[in-house]
């Protein structure tokens, strides 16, 4: 299922496999100025592929290497000839061979499906992307994956923040996240003072600067509370139901991947070194 729709001079192309007649678990790509920033995933590739025919494509800038952002990079790939995908050098092994690299769990399997390999090229925190119009600044902000970027273009003040941001207040995290990263990431984004904000999936923020400061206090503060908690001696169970509330479905879904105990692990794990570095 693909739904478009337009923002400024950016069009957003919202992306997802449609089960029992309905698009679940949407991702979203852009695409501004010949630049397409992700490529949903592997069940909506040949929709977004339909879609960009006879549309000027120079490049794909993916913002990190999860199934859900890489999955049109082969088809499109084939379909132009000298297409560039750009990406960060961690992500570039998973582009290269996701089944190998990148094992998925069956509900990933289920709702995104296996990306085809692609060929990519690194680009490096600080590094500069230029279109016709248009320069876009990379910035490495991990945590939500060692690979993630956000792309800034800073005379317009527009923020592509991957799933760096996607709204709503955390209360789970799955394997491999870490929060303390997350939180670096996101400070060294609310630095920018962004004028508008273009997520990974959900809805496009003008002026997105309290929303941002709202999630890194929230996350903070639960971070706070788990160790607080920890030094009291609580075991991570406990902590996980006092500081991060009642039960969560995805935690079903995702047959424990997606928890928040791991939330709790993550916040007992030495905060990493801060965002930015190459």
């Amino acid at each position: 299922m693909l739904k478009a729709g337009s923002c400024r001079s950016v069009t957003r192309l919202d992306l997802a496999r449609t089960l029992a007649g309905r698009g679940r678990y949407w991702t979203t790509a852009y695409l501004v100025d010949g630049a397409l920033i992700d490529s949903g995933c592997a069940h909506t590739a040949p929709e977004l592929a339909a879609r960009l025919d006879g549309a000027p494509l120079e490049c794909i800038v993916n913002t990190h290497s999860h199934e859900d952002h890489i999955g049109a990079n082969s088809l499109l790939q084939r379909r132009h000839p000298g297409l560039e995908i750009l990406a960060h050098p961690l992500a570039l092994p998973v582009l290269a061979d996701p089944r190998r690299v990148q094992p998925l769990q069956p509900y990933r399997r289920l709702f995104w499906g296996w990306p085809e390999p692609s060929n990519a090229r690194a680009v490096a925190d600080g590094e500069w992307i230029t279109t016709g119009g248009h320069r876009f600044q990379v910035h490495h902000t991990p945590g939500h994956s060692k690979d993630h970027l956000c792309l800034f273009e800073a005379e317009r003040g527009w923020l592509f923040s991957g799933d760096l941001f996607v709204g709503g207040q955390e209360r789970a995290l799955a394997q491999g996240y870490e929060i303390w990263q997350i939180i670096a990431s996101l400070k060294r984004m609310a630095a920018l003072h962004p004028g508008i904000l273009f997520p990974g999936s959900a809805r496009i923020r003008p002026q997105p600067q309290a929303e941002l400061e709202s999630k890194i206090a929230h996350l903070e503060g639960l971070a706070g509370n788990v160790l607080e908690l920890h030094r009291k001696g609580w075991s991570v169970d406990a902590i996980a139901g006092a500081a991060c509330g009642r039960p969560m479905w995805i935690e079903l879904v995702t047959l424990g991947n997606f928890t928040r105990r791991q939330m709790v692990l993550s916040c007992l794990r030495q905060p990493q070194a801060p965002a930015g570095g190459k």
